[in-house]
């Protein structure tokens, strides 16, 4: 459980509403619910009675308040008072999909609020980059978390839950991805990355007898070599400048449809890190802004 989502709590409580909350701390009112929720989980309790158009305190949002708030004011003096600039120079690691999409929200927001940072971003697998965060190599990175869930000894951020889609030329019939797959040719990306192999499986599983008729080592090849009309793959779903520089149909795969967790890792030490958490919150608030506009 993190301090700062008794912060958010108390300025729910003191300012009346999720939204007002959002705009004293300085995150989305998805950022706050979100943090609310997971203070629930920590304490396998509701904070607000949601029966209602709007949603209460409960006396366990009071009580818990109430006790921690000599602290919480001590913070909160520190928090209004003028802001120490975060400075220096940091090093982040992300997977190759994020870095037209998500990174420039990221480092927009990063120069919004701290403008004397110097941020270096590198690209990386997964695999790669938690490879390099355990040698000190990077200060944290962004990718997809391990299904068995990762390391205890690193500090982890899930920031989207991304579900994965069928895409098809932009003038293809609007038919199921099965009789997609018998017109045009498979486009598979490299097997060696985890979104790869789930777009393998997910072709075994609905045509085994197809094979790829071109292999890449990208998913922005594969949208450009589908938007071409050159055939159908299975990727993350699209955001950003993804979808735009590559029109694609995007169908869904349903509600067993494959996912993938993308997250924030750091090394456990360096969790409190002001540089590190600053990072980190950027990516917070894009994720959230990003999501509030779905």
């Amino acid at each position: 459980m993190k301090f700062e989502f008794l912060i958010t709590l108390n300025a729910i409580l003191r300012q009346g509403s999720f939204a007002a909350a959002a705009e004293d701390v300085g995150l989305t009112a998805s950022a706050v619910s979100l943090q609310v929720k997971r203070l629930e989980e920590y304490l396998g309790q509701p904070l607000f009675d949601r029966s209602g158009r709007t949603a209460k305190p409960t006396p366990l949002a009071r009580e818990l308040s109430e006790n921690v708030r000599a602290a919480l004011d001590a913070v909160e003096a520190a928090r209004t008072r003028q802001t120490v600039s975060v400075t220096g120079r940091i090093v982040l690691g992300t997977i190759r999909s994020l870095q037209s999409t998500m990174i420039p929200l990221v480092l927009k927001e990063i120069t919004r609020r701290h403008p004397e940072l110097s941020v270096r971003v590198i690209q990386g697998d997964s695999t790669e980059l938690l490879n390099q965060l355990k040698a000190g190599q990077l200060d944290g990175a962004a990718l997809i978390r391990p299904t068995s869930g990762g390391s205890s000894r690193l500090a982890w951020e899930d920031l989207e839950r991304q579900p994965f889609v069928f895409v098809a030329p932009p003038d293809s019939e609007n038919i199921p991805p099965g009789g997609l797959i018998k017109r045009y040719n498979w486009l598979q990306f490299d097997t060696s990355l985890t979104s790869g192999r789930v777009a393998a499986s997910y072709l075994h599983r609905l045509s085994p007898s197809t094979r790829p008729k071109f292999e890449l080592e990208s998913i922005e090849a594969v949208l450009a070599m589908v938007s071409a009309g050159l055939g159908v793959s299975v990727v993350p779903k699209l955001r950003g400048t993804g979808a735009e520089v590559y029109p694609v149909r995007q169908i869904p795969l349903g509600k067993n449809a494959p996912s993938r967790q993308i997250s924030f890792v750091c090394r456990g030490a360096d969790a409190d890190n002001r540089r590190v958490m600053a990072i980190r919150d950027a990516f917070v608030v894009s994720y959230a802004s990003v999501q509030e506009g779905d």
